[in-house]
């Protein structure tokens, strides 16, 4: 029987046994030659922190306590590519040999509607299409903070979002492009993504350097996703008069600490929260998130945005279980953990 990873509790993974899903006439079966996790919003669950708030009620736009919301296994994993073995009777877009990509579990196969699967083209990598999630939000967080050609631009956290963010920003015409990050393998990473400059926020004042570098004006927009409400700050305080912080991580509740009283005060800082799957789209009725999707697969596809150096390390399928929780633990190693199968 075919396998997949699952959250037995918090913080705990294990493999599960499944019968495989009888096909449906638009129905693929693809057997998993790769996948990769998508750690903010599976950590959120895998530690616990967003279990506490309950499901989210789309009908009343709020978080709501309910006996029917969130419970174990659950799977983990976010993008699955592999090959189509089997296809429905009435499936038209792919055949069999076909390599396809989905969200899916890290599972050994799955079943996809011909809808929802998307072809992956031979000369783009397998990792594109595991960053085409993260690549989604961080343009919704760049055009949310409406970065505009010659802006200054600082990216608060290098997670894959972050970095993809960074790209994004580059390729939407930000002339100056500032890191911050405390895990000096990700800030090396940063540079090598075209980060201007990286800064460790442990021995710099972040907001202070930036405004020294940017002729005491300060980044035009701040884009944060490492979901840690020191980073929070410090965008606030880096940011120039007037200017933009986009808040898009997914963290849990902050601690207190985060000062509206200072710089967010004084410097009449927007905040902007940003998530481009919650729809409408600020720009609807043009923009939506399948628009925002085409953005994406665009500058993977033409590699203005690098998934092989974000979608690390690859481990094999049968060292998940030890593996995955590594992604709670070691930031310095775990960027965005990507799966190899048999």
């Amino acid at each position: 029987m075919p396998r997949e990873l699952v959250a037995t509790a918090i913080g705990r993974a294990a493999f599960r046994e499944f019968e495989s899903r009888s096909l449906g006439p638009e129905d693929v079966r693809v057997k998993t030659a790769f996948a990769a996790a998508k750690h903010g919003t599976e950590m959120a669950f895998f530690k616990g922190y967003g279990l506490e708030r309950g499901v989210y009620d789309d009908e009343y736009k709020l978080f709501r306590q309910r006996k029917d919301g969130f419970a174990f296994p659950w799977p983990l994993g976010n993008t699955a590519v592999g090959a189509v073995i089997e296809t429905g009777s009435d499936v038209s877009r792919f055949k069999v040999g076909d390599t396809v990509f989905a969200y899916g579990s890290f599972s050994a196969e799955h079943v996809w509607s011909q809808d929802n699967v998307c072809a992956l083209s031979a000369h783009v990598p397998w990792q594109a299409a595991c960053c085409l999630d993260p690549v989604d939000f961080a343009v919704g967080a760049v055009r949310d903070g409406h970065v505009r050609l010659g802006d200054t631009v600082a990216i608060f956290g290098l997670g894959a979002i972050g970095l993809c963010a960074l790209q994004a920003a580059q390729a939407a015409g930000a002339q100056a492009l500032f890191a911050v990050e405390p895990v000096s393998r990700r800030r090396d990473i940063g540079l090598e993504l075209g980060a201007d400059a990286v800064l460790d926020p442990g021995t710099v004042d972040v907001g202070l350097e930036i405004r020294r570098r940017t002729g005491k004006r300060g980044a035009d927009v701040c884009i944060e996703y490492s979901g840690h409400h020191l980073a929070l700050n410090q965008a606030i305080r880096t940011v120039a008069y007037g200017g933009t912080v986009v808040a898009g991580a997914y963290p849990g509740t902050y601690p207190a600490g985060v000062d509206f009283g200072a710089e967010a005060h004084y410097n009449r800082v927007q905040i902007v929260f940003s998530r481009s799957c919650s729809e409408p789209n600020p720009d609807y009725p043009h923009w939506d998130e399948a628009r925002l999707m085409n953005v994406a697969w665009r500058l993977l596809e033409r590699g203005q945005i690098n998934a092989e150096a974000i979608v690390q390390p690859i481990v094999d399928f049968e060292a998940l279980p030890t593996e995955y929780p590594k992604i709670a633990e070691d930031t310095a190693n775990y960027l965005k953990l990507g799966v190899a199968f048999p």
